[in-house]
């Protein structure tokens, strides 16, 4: 009785997280790995804008695992991820924000990984500074990439 319940709590968590992750592949993915059951192994690459800064985009690339343990969201991605970002308009802060705060996150692991990306301002160059690393529960990896936007004035259309 409690294993039945047990299998079924993992089966609801599961399709929870599987349906909550962000969009995958939005901007584009290509294939790194053949499977021969499941999703092939990919490299997944997305497009978001800083929610507080207006005129900045990042893209970040990351391993995704296949096969069936990805296909039904079991697999731990690695923290092999990279991202660059770059202004794409006039810099406005929209808000006041936290240096070292969070401008994007996903889940790389069932319940314990995460893959997140950090904005800090340095103001003796005037640079706007992402930061992507994974993190975990317990310990992250000291894998990161880094990616600085310098701001610029932007010339008027």
């Amino acid at each position: 009785m409690i294993v039945g319940a047990g299998i079924l709590l993992l089966i609801v968590f599961s399709g929870w997280w599987i349906f909550s992750r962000p969009d995958r592949g939005a901007t584009g993915s290509v294939s790194t790995n053949f499977r021969w059951i499941g999703p092939n192994d990919t490299i997944v690459v997305d497009g978001f804008n800083d929610p507080k800064v207006q005129g900045v985009a990042c893209h970040i690339s990351r391993a995704q695992t296949g096969g069936m343990k990805g296909a039904v969201g079991l697999a731990e991605d690695t923290s092999d991820a990279s991202i660059a970002c770059r202004q794409i308009g006039p810099i406005r802060f929209l808000e006041a924000f936290e240096e070292g705060e969070r401008v994007f996150d996903e889940h790389r692991s069932l319940a314990f990984k995460t893959l997140q990306v950090v904005r800090f301002f340095d103001r003796e160059r005037n640079v706007l500074v992402y930061v992507s690393y994974s993190d975990r529960v317990i310990a992250g990896s000291p894998q990161n990439s880094i990616s600085t936007v310098p701001i610029m004035g932007w010339p008027a259309p």
